[in-house]
């Protein structure tokens, strides 16, 4: 059975993009439908498990007034909720996981209580409606114009469609694009269509994708067993090499991400190797009051359980089904692997006290509701952000490209993981950089507009436009442009040609605490 919806937006997808953007549209008055194909809203921060990817001035600058919010109220439910130390409750930054990675690591549980808090008063007020466990089916368009887009309950099967003025893609492969019709590219373009120094060389490859990775969460109590059933793969995962790894991958030795020479991991501290367990630790007990937590936790977004060996995006239902499996296979098989083989300091093997955490994403196999994603289709764009327009070998005057349809700003390295076309890491610095409004228009839809990290951007400037403050100011600024038009009844790309439009949108994104240029450092 199909039933129908009416809202002024549609946002299809719940990640950080997703989410601001409806956040956003809502808090200006408009109705919102929302859809999310988990049970957690929140994407990398909840149900891919991945701690926030942040720039050195994040504490003070370089982010919009809701996502630093957003940060305030992790510090806050800690110090609200938690048992913490006299020294962590006092810490002005504190960092739950004090993880190496992350100036605010922390749970996904947290997370999603905290994007709740936030999502509460239009949620409450029936302004928000937020469809869980939904997935985009179809999209009906008339002309240059989507006039629904329907979706399946994965619980039931049921259809509902959701007719809105206007429509946000903040899917994590951008799903609703080949639906639509609309224009798009995946993977790597080569350096003779941008001119990028870093692009291929030679024949662009479509299929040629960032890995992506299936993580979960560990503790360590040392002395028990906590060892898993061996998984299916166990015996290719463990002996496989890329041809560009300098070790087989289940080793404490791997590549260097900007070097490729060969870098000594380590599970926990060890001198002169790069400790993995604090990584990405999102609980640290020293933090709370002794026995609050037996044991450290850590997300498992290693080096070691990147998948890389085919992509998920434009490939057929049966292939991505086991490339999703694959993924999921290389994790648990990473964990076993240290639980059963991995050497030691001490001249042991194994660690079977790595407890999997299954409760922290609450999923019967203990993985992450969703694979993190770092790549997805991305639009065709009124513009397209090169290389050349955010590093500092084009721009002497050490400041990247000026955009005057700036509609936010973001820093990140230029960070591309192991690939489908069996590529090495690519890793950079770019300059800090502003997100062109043109970056979220299609190049031929009226009302679609791009919302995480499907922009105009290529394969290489991906790599620094997908992380969590910039995916969120992309939303953020998606959802206040919906709003904007459908208060005006204006399309988005008059209000990028249209001096006197695009000037009253910047104002109000000023107004709603976005920055549109970087302030000196």
């Amino acid at each position: 059975m199909k039933q129908e919806l009416h809202a002024d937006i549609a946002v299809i997808g719940g990640g950080l993009g997703g989410f601001a953007a409806a956040l956003a549209a809502a808090s200006m008055g408009k109705n919102v439908i929302l859809t999310e194909e988990t049970e957690w809203i929140g994407g990398q921060v909840t149900s891919q498990g991945v701690p926030p990817d942040e720039h050195p001035w994040i504490e003070t600058a370089g982010c919009t007034r809701t996502y630093r919010q957003f940060r305030d109220g992790v510090r806050n439910y800690y110090r609200s909720h938690f048992p913490l130390t006299e020294d962590a409750r006092s810490a002005r930054h504190l960092n739950p996981g004090s993880a190496s990675v992350s100036r605010i690591s922390h749970e996904p549980r947290t997370a999603l209580a905290v994007l709740t808090q936030m999502a509460a008063p239009y949620v409450h007020s029936g302004r928000l409606v937020i469809l869980l466990r939904h997935m985009a089916n179809s999209v009906e368009t008339e002309g240059d114009s989507i006039r629904s887009v329907t979706v399946r309950c994965l619980e039931s099967g049921d259809l509902l469609t959701i007719v809105a003025p206007y429509v946000l893609d903040a899917t994590e492969c951008g799903d609703l694009l080949p639906m639509a019709g609309a224009e798009y590219v995946t993977g790597a373009e080569s350096r003779e269509q941008t001119g990028e120094p870093h692009a291929l060389e030679g024949a662009p490859n479509p299929m040629d994708m960032q890995a992506i990775t299936h993580c979960f969460a560990v503790d360590y109590r040392e002395g028990e067993d906590h060892t898993i059933g061996k998984p299916a793969d166990y015996a290719f995962w463990r002996s496989y090499r890329p041809d560009f790894w300098p070790a087989p991958m289940f080793d404490w030795i791997g590549p260097h991400p900007v070097t490729h020479a060969a870098r000594q991991y380590s599970l926990f501290p060890e001198k002169d190797a790069y400790c993995l367990f604090n990584y990405r630790r999102i609980a640290d007990k020293s933090h709370f009051i002794a026995g609050t937590y037996e044991s450290d936790i850590t997300v498992v977004n290693w080096p070691q359980n990147d998948y890389f060996l085919g992509p998920i995006i434009d490939v057929s239902e049966a292939e991505k089904a086991r490339h999703l499996e694959g993924a999921k296979q290389l994790s648990l098989s990473l964990l076993y692997w240290m639980q059963t083989e991995a050497p030691r300091p001490d001249g042991k093997i194994g660690y079977p006290g790595l407890r999997l955490r299954k409760d922290v994403f609450g999923t019967p196999d203990g993985l992450a509701k969703y694979p993190y994603i770092r790549e997805s289709r991305r639009i065709k764009a009124e513009f397209t952000v090169i290389e050349q327009h955010v590093t500092a070998p084009f721009h002497s005057d050490g400041r990247a490209e000026t955009f005057a349809d700036s509609v936010g700003i973001g820093y990140y390295a230029i960070d591309l993981h192991p690939s489908t076309g069996n590529r090495h890491y690519i890793h950079f610095s770019p300059l800090p950089f502003q997100i062109p409004l043109g970056s979220l228009i299609p190049i031929r839809m009226d009302n679609l507009l791009a919302a995480c990290k499907n922009i105009g951007t290529t394969h290489i400037t991906n790599g620094c436009y997908r992380l969590h403050p910039v995916e969120w100011n992309i939303g953020e600024s998606a959802g206040l442009l919906a709003a904007f038009c459908h208060e005006r009844n204006v399309r988005p790309r008059a209000v990028r040609n249209d001096a006197e439009l695009l000037e009253s949108f910047q104002q109000l994104l000023v107004k709603q605490g976005i920055g549109l240029a970087w302030e000196p450092r």
